[in-house]
């Protein structure tokens, strides 16, 4: 008999950006283990991106359970025209704030606490109490952000006596943007104890990084796994060329504090220097860019070779990620962000192109991408070395040889990480 386990996950097709790909890839495998998924997730949510392909990706056959949200974000649109942004993560820099984006900021710091989707705890445990009454199952998973979610689990395991795992895909309260949200002390500290009632009633804690597993070792007994995001087989993609540019491609948003100006002195330098190089090279920036990452850029005379395409499809991306010439990897050099491994690395690794990684010291990324020869990383303080590893990918374009030698990729595929996964269930 199947087990069946509960998935309670405000991200969902359409919902785009990375944070719906991590159960929507896991219920995808889970029923070739055994396990029923049933998924519960918002009916009406105001996703800050949407991408109508993963509805393609929706399993046909799971259960999928829809309750009405009421969302904040949407009423802030009538008092600032970047409330889209803000929910990106696209926070102004403090000096750039409107008088409104102070005030929203601030409430939503501290009166929306975890954050702006806690008014559906309180329906959702209503509804999914009667709903496990009449239909049993052996487990239950809560996925944050947003952490309020963890909320109904905790619920509903002090109302249910039912196992319950809580997976964070980033940290609570240590989480990088809420220096940015003007909290007062009184509200950091109800983030950080209803983070430890999480912490100390669920059964098992998933996290996506061995430095978030440290970091929540050191206050919790309870049991902690780590399962990172990984890759999932995209179709045929062996017919697409390399661009015939020397094509430099970030994915994903690239926010004001994940600003790497020394890579862009590299290459603006390299334009100076090298008139090949200058003739050649294209930056290509796929997601949402920062006001602050567009004024670098111009400071380094790199606006002519900026190609700033936007949002596209994950589809669309894959493309473009097989026919770039080299992948970029960019983290904020903040210590608190050495435990962020960005889901987009893994399909990254399974590209064939090479990797150049720029982040904090002691980055979980740093092994990952050592150990499957997948390309290299370096820190913000590294200008030389970066220099040299671009001059480097430069040469190999040119020469027709640059590629990587991948090793060891498998045990980052979504069907053997839910295989992980299905072990801990």
């Amino acid at each position: 008999m199947r087990k069946k386990v509960l998935i309670i996950t405000y991200y969902w097709p359409p919902a785009g950006g990375p944070g719906v790909q991590r159960w929507l890839k896991f219920v995808k495998y889970l029923p070739e283990f055994g396990i029923e998924p049933i998924v519960y997730t918002p009916e009406n949510a105001a996703y800050p991106i949407l991408d109508y392909s993963f509805l393609e990706e929706e399993p046909k056959n799971i259960t999928l359970l829809r309750q009405p949200i009421k969302e904040p974000y949407k009423y802030a649109g009538y008092l600032t025209k970047d409330y889209k942004s803000m929910s990106k993560g696209l926070i102004p820099n403090k000096d750039k704030q409107s008088l409104w984006e102070r005030i929203l900021l601030f409430i939503r710091g501290n009166f929306f606490i975890p954050d702006a989707r806690i008014g559906w705890v309180k329906p959702s445990v209503a509804f999914l109490s009667r709903y496990l009454d009449e239909n049993p199952v052996d487990i239950i998973i809560t996925s944050g952000p947003p952490h309020s979610l963890h909320l109904i689990g905790k619920q509903l395991k002090e109302k249910l006596n039912i196992r319950w795992l809580a997976d964070f895909r980033d940290p609570w309260s240590a989480i990088d943007y809420h220096k940015d949200l003007k909290l007062t002390h009184a509200s950091m500290q109800k983030h950080k104890k209803l983070e430890q009632g999480v912490l100390d009633q669920a059964d098992t804690i998933l996290v996506t990084s061995p430095t978030t597993k440290k970091m929540y070792q050191k206050i919790t007994q309870t049991p902690i796994e780590v399962i990172t995001n990984g890759y999932d087989n995209e179709g045929n993609t062996a017919d697409i060329v390399p661009d015939e540019k020397f094509t430099l491609s970030h994915i994903g948003s690239l926010l004001s504090n994940r600003n790497p100006e020394v890579l862009w002195r590299v290459l603006g330098d390299l334009i100076v220097e090298n008139d090949a190089f200058g003739r050649s090279f294209q930056l290509n920036l796929l997601g949402a860019t920062s006001k602050d990452v567009i004024k670098s850029l111009q400071k380094f005379n790199l606006s002519k070779h900026i190609n700033n395409i936007g949002y596209l499809s994950h589809k669309e991306v894959i493309t473009y990620q097989r026919k770039s010439q080299v992948l970029l990897l960019i983290e904020a050099d903040l210590e608190n962000k050495s435990g962020v491994i960005p889901g987009k690395l893994f399909e990254y690794m399974v590209s064939n192109r090479p990797i150049l990684a720029i982040g904090p010291k002691h980055w979980d990324v740093l092994p990952i991408i050592r150990d499957t020869n997948t390309g290299s990383t370096f820190e913000y303080s590294q200008y030389d070395e970066i220099k040299s590893q671009v001059l480097t990918y430069f040469e190999k374009y040119i020469a027709g040889t640059l590629h990587t030698n991948p090793v060891g990729l498998q045990k980052y595929s979504r069907k053997a990480l839910t295989e992980s996964l299905t072990k801990l269930l």
